[in-house]
């Protein structure tokens, strides 16, 4: 079973999004590299916003992030 899982990954179920969603990206994360966030984000279309964090690591946005995501939440109504 986890040697089928490791051929998937979000970008193999990224067009399949139908709901709002809110991306970030670590530029210096060597657990998920930004290609990888960038591959899932890309076929979204200009919807989905991305928040892209240049000297952060795999802790990604971290504080900022989390309060990027009540105005997310807010901006939906």
């Amino acid at each position: 079973m986890f040697r089928t899982l490791s051929y998937f990954d979000g970008v193999s179920f990224a067009a399949r999004a139908t709901v709002p969603a809110l991306y970030s990206v670590a530029l210096m994360d060597a657990v998920c590299p930004p290609s990888t966030v960038f591959a899932a984000y890309n076929p979204l279309g200009p919807a989905p916003e991305i928040e892209v964090y240049p000297w952060n690591g795999h802790e990604g946005g971290g504080s900022p992030q989390q309060a990027v995501r009540p105005r997310m939440l807010r901006d939906l109504d």
